[in-house]
């Protein structure tokens, strides 16, 4: 028998237990079940000197084992919390027993009755009552585990990534540690959004769907309003909207949210994406850089209880502070070049003895080329945590000149693993320098570069009005993830991340 022709015998014979169970009366999906406790709450009840009289619970969970002996059935019964065993038998059941033989693997039911520890130790609940809450029509594709020389082999549908993530539902239901990834994330979030609130930032949102995209240098996703007939965008960043707030007396804000960026996928980008940005006023990127050490060491510390991770067999120390490196003089000291004044046709040829296309080699320029070169010279080194300060103008039209070098810019980003997590700016807030570098971007983006920034005039009438100077730092959160979470691809801790259409 195929594995098809396998999977639809188990699912006929899994709709007649439904339809065997519904004419005796048995609802094959409850309403509700009043659960009095979840099973690792119901484990902590119970003390080894209770013997056979342990506290009576209702439980609720999954069936994860299943086997009948005669007149005793032994269930496992998982929840999002713990398993714990099911002693069942029918002197204590009666009539009730019967329903036990339509159950199966994944079926949701409810159990009511007293822990005790088993001769051989094991604590487990002994029902008096069992009611199903839902029963399972499709099994799980829960892999199957084969002995080799190498060792315990797991195999099965959902060894496949693409599997796994299409069908998320199914990999947390039969993967606890997918789980604890997730719930790790939320904590991670949920201490970021109190390191930010206890220093007196607002919380805000600002529209995903905006008539002019910009604060970053990506190609956006494009809609239709109907109502309103007008293209949108789906936001590339939240910078802009973020920085407004400041001319307008919001001194300091924050917002996590999701950005799309209409670009290629792999394992550190997704088109849809969680970032945080924060704004503060009166600030500049050396107080963004304080802000975010305290930030990403302390939510790692959190999260793991420890700074000093081991990381893809390298040792990745969190301790404030970081190690900070110059744009310029990391560049120099990979190739030789000075990229203020390094020759179009040197960067290029740094770029194609790396690998590069000739033919894409030649179609850079000015700023690209100069991030290009960056890539491909530095970045690959930047293992521990590093602040690469200082970036050239070109890169960075939103960025305050450089007080010390009018070629540079007052930015950082922070690398870590080699990829990077964070980037901040002293912000630029003179109106004039800020339409300059708009113009300079729109010839860019004339020049055939689609990510250059576009001309924003609202947001100039807003740097009119008066922006303080500020300070802001946007961090990918789940970059964050990958590290905390130790994960390899950015998909790992997306619950669910972009993939083609499902075929047939």
């Amino acid at each position: 028998m195929s594995a098809v022709e396998e999977r639809s015998y188990v699912e006929t014979a899994r709709r007649d237990k439904r339809a065997a169970l519904e004419a005796a009366g048995v609802p094959a999906f409850a309403y509700r079940y009043d659960r009095t406790h979840s099973v690792a709450e119901a484990r902590a009840l119970f003390r080894d000197d209770m013997g056979d009289e342990g506290p009576v619970v209702s439980l609720a969970g999954r069936i994860a084992r299943r086997a009948p002996q005669g007149k005793t059935t032994f269930l496992d019964l998982e929840d999002g919390s713990a398993k714990i065993q099911l002693y069942l038998r029918r002197d204590e059941l009666g009539e009730h027993y019967q329903m036990l033989e339509h159950l199966d693997l994944d079926d949701h039911v409810g159990v009511r009755g007293r822990l005790f520890r088993t001769q051989r130790g094991e604590l487990s609940l002994r029902p008096t009552e069992v009611t199903l809450l839902a029963k399972s029509l499709r099994p799980l594709p829960r892999g199957k585990t084969q002995a080799t020389e190498e060792g315990a082999v797991t195999y099965g549908d959902l060894s496949d990534p693409e599997v796994r993530y299409r069908q998320r539902y199914a990999d947390l239901a039969v993967h606890p540690e997918v789980r604890d990834v997730f719930r790790q994330r939320a904590r991670a979030i949920s201490w970021i959004r109190r390191f930010l609130d206890e220093r007196g930032f607002l919380e805000v949102e600002t529209p995903i769907l905006q008539p002019l995209y910009g604060g970053a240098a990506a190609r956006p996703f494009v809609t239709h309003h109907n109502a309103l007939d007008t293209e949108l965008y789906l936001r590339i960043a939240d910078e802009l909207y973020l920085k407004r707030l400041l001319v307008g007396g919001l001194e300091r804000v924050y917002e996590i949210g999701h950005d799309f960026r209409n670009e290629g996928m792999d394992r550190t980008h997704n088109p849809e994406f969680t970032m945080l940005e924060v704004y503060q006023a009166y600030a500049d990127y050396t107080d963004m850089m304080t802000l975010t050490e305290a930030m990403v060491a302390g939510v790692i510390e959190h999260c793991l209880g420890t700074r000093i991770l081991e990381r893809g067999g390298v040792t990745l120390d969190f301790t404030p502070p970081f190690r900070r490196v110059s744009f310029i003089e990391g560049v120099r000291a990979g190739c030789g070049l000075d990229l203020r004044t390094a020759p179009e046709e040197d960067l290029r040829r740094v770029v194609t003895d790396a690998g590069e296309p000739a033919d894409a080699a030649r179609e850079m320029g000015g700023g690209k080329l100069q991030d290009e070169v960056f890539k491909v010279v530095l970045e690959p080194h930047l293992v521990q945590p590093t602040f690469v300060l200082d970036y050239p103008k070109p890169l960075s039209p939103l960025a305050k000149e450089h007080r010390g070098d009018p070629a540079l810019t007052e930015r950082f980003e922070l690398f870590v693993g080699g990829r990077e997590l964070a980037n901040a700016f002293s912000e630029l807030n003179d109106p004039d320098d800020q339409r300059r570098r708009f113009e300079d971007q729109a010839r860019q983006r004339a020049a055939g570069n689609e990510e250059a920034h576009a001309f924003d005039a609202d947001y100039i009438r807003a740097l009119e009005y008066g922006m303080p100077p500020a300070g802001g730092m946007g961090l990918g959160i789940d970059r964050l993830m990958m590290v905390i979470a130790d994960q390899p691809s950015i998909r790992d801790v997306i619950l669910y991340p972009a993939m083609r259409p499902e075929e047939g």
